[in-house]
């Protein structure tokens, strides 16, 4: 028997392949620009500078996907959980 996924984890799914997307096509991007505008490089995009551009969107959106996960999954902590632990010897002697 599946079980039916929640409304919200269907609307979660979404923005998380939306930004998974994004991520792709902002790295894919960049790399294409890098390759095609930095000084010293031949101003020319060859199977090589493709294969990398792909390589990058890749792996910007493997980075974008799994932080968002991570993040979703996350417990949720209390501010007083971020606080330092006091030191034994820096109490206050009366």
């Amino acid at each position: 028997m599946t079980t039916q996924p929640a409304p919200e984890d269907a609307a979660w799914e979404a923005e998380r392949r939306r930004a998974g997307l994004a991520a792709f096509l902002i790295g894919a991007a960049a790399s294409s620009a890098f390759f095609a505008f930095f000084p010293g490089l031949p101003h020319v995009i060859d199977w090589g500078a493709i294969a990398v551009a792909l390589t990058v969107g890749a792996l910007a959106r493997w980075a974008c996907r799994s932080r968002m996960k991570r993040s979703h999954t996350a417990p949720s902590q209390d501010a007083a959980h971020h606080l330092p632990a006091p030191r034994a010897g820096h109490r206050r002697r009366k």
